[in-house]
C-alpha cells in the first residue's frame, strides 16, 4: 500500500476520533443551542471559510505553477481539495499543526517530484505565515488610528510592530537565501539530534540546495506569482474577520467590520504566541477576550464567539474528512487524456 494511501486512513481514523471527541465534549445540547442562537447568520460563517480555503487554493497554485513546466499545471479543485485537507489535517494534529504539509508534500510528489512538492509546500507555509506577520503589522495601522489608546496599549502595539518587522526581515532573508541549509545547518549545533542530522544532509545536501534555489527563484525570478500569492494569502486573512463580524451581528453585538478586523488580529496573535497548545484549547477564548476588552467590548462575548469558531471547525473538520479520501492530485492533462479514455469508451 502506498505510503499516502496509509497515511489518508491514518487521518481519516484520527480524525473521527477527534471529531467525535471534540463533539462528544462540547456537547450536542451546547452545539445545537449555539446555531440557533446564530440563526441565519451560521451560514455566512461557513460560507466565509470557503471564500478562505478558495483564495489559499489560489495562493498555493500561483506558487506551484511553472510555465515551463507542464506537470505543475494542475487542476483548481484538485489543488482546492489539497488545501482543505491539509488544513484539516492540521486542525487535528495536537500541539504544533504541522501534520499537513508532509500529507501535502507525498500526493504532490507523484506529479511533481519530491523536491518540487517539497519547495512547493514550504514555499505556501512560508507565504501563509508571511502574509501573518504582515496582517498584524496592518491591524497596527487600525488600532492607532481608530482606538482610545492607553500607555499599555500603546506599548504593546510597540512591542507588536518591532516583533512585525523583525519578522518580516526574516522573511525576506529566507525568500533571498532560501531556508533549509541553514535550518539544518541550526540543527546540527543541538546536541541530541546533531549525529542524525549530520547524516541526513550527507546524503540529502543537494536536494536541499534544490529546496532553497527553488525559495530564491520565487522571489527573485517569479515576482508576479509572489506578490499574487502573497496578495491573495492577505485578502483570506482579511476575509477571516468576517466570522467574528458575523458572529457580533447575530447576537446584536455592535461591531464595525474595522472592530472586527482589529478583533481577529489580536486574537491569532494571542493564539500564535501560545501555538503549542493543542487545538489551541483555551488560548483562543482568551485571546479573544483581550481583544474585545481592548476595542471597549465585552470580554464576556469572546466566550460565545470562540465556542462558534470551534463549532465552525467541526463542519470543516467533517467537509475535510469527506474529502480526504477522494482527494488526489494529476496534471490538467492527465487528467483530460483519461477523461478523453473515458469518454472514447
Amino acid at each position: 500500500m502506498k505510503s499516502a494511501t496509509i497515511y489518508k486512513a491514518l487521518f481519516l481514523v484520527l480524525g473521527v476520533i477527534f471529531l467525535g471527541y471534540m463533539i462528544y465534549g462540547m456537547g450536542l445540547d451546547v452545539i445545537g443551542a449555539n446555531i440557533q442562537k446564530m440563526g441565519f447568520w451560521f451560514i455566512p460563517v461557513i460560507g466565509s471559510w470557503l471564500v478562505i480555503y478558495v483564495l489559499n487554493a489560489f495562493a498555493f497554485k500561483a506558487i506551484i505553477e511553472e510555465p515551463q513546466l507542464p506537470a505543475s499545471n494542475l487542476s483548481f479543485w484538485s489543488v482546492l481539495r489539497l488545501t482543505i485537507t491539509g488544513y484539516v489535517i492540521n486542525y487535528i494534529t495536537p500541539f504544533v499543526a504541522l501534520g499537513g504539509e508532509p500529507y501535502r508534500i507525498m500526493l504532490l510528489k507523484p506529479a511533481l517530484g519530491i523536491r518540487k512538492a517539497t519547495s512547493s509546500v514550504l514555499l505556501y507555509s512560508l507565504m501563509h505565515m508571511f502574509s501573518h506577520v504582515l496582517f498584524w503589522l496592518a491591524s497596527i495601522v487600525l488600532i492607532v488610528a481608530f482606538v482610545p489608546l492607553s500607555t499599555l496599549m500603546l506599548a504593546g502595539c510597540g512591542l507588536m510592530l518591532v516583533v512585525g518587522l523583525v519578522l518580516g526581515f526574516w522573511f525576506i532573508r529566507v525568500y533571498q537565501r532560501g531556508f533549509t541549509v541553514s535550518t539544518f545547518r541550526l540543527l546540527e549545533k543541538i546536541y541530541f539530534v546533531n549525529k542524525m542530522v549530520k547524516g541526513f544532509m550527507a546524503e540529502k545536501i543537494d536536494a536541499l540546495h534544490e529546496i532553497d534555489e527553488q525559495i530564491r527563484i520565487l522571489y527573485a525570478e517569479r515576482k508576479p506569482r509572489f506578490y499574487a500569492s502573497l496578495g491573495l494569502e492577505f485578502a483570506a486573512r482579511v476575509v477571516g474577520c468576517a466570522e467574528i463580524y458575523f458572529t457580533a451581528q447575530a447576537i446584536g453585538l455592535d461591531m464595525s467590520i474595522t472592530e472586527s478586523l482589529i478583533v481577529s488580529s489580536g486574537s491569532s496573535l494571542f493564539a500564535n504566541l501560545i501555538f503549542f497548545f493543542p487545538m489551541q484549547l483555551g488560548t483562543r477564548e482568551g485571546g479573544l477576550a483581550l481583544a474585545l476588552q481592548s476595542i471597549g467590548m465585552p470580554a464576556a462575548t469572546g466566550l460565545f464567539i470562540g465556542i462558534v469558531v470551534r463549532i465552525r471547525e467541526l463542519v470543516w473538520i467533517g467537509i475535510g474528512l469527506l474529502l480526504l479520501q477522494r482527494t488526489n492530485v494529476q496534471p490538467v492533462g492527465k487528467e483530460t487524456t483519461l477523461e478523453t479514455v473515458s469518454n472514447k469508451l
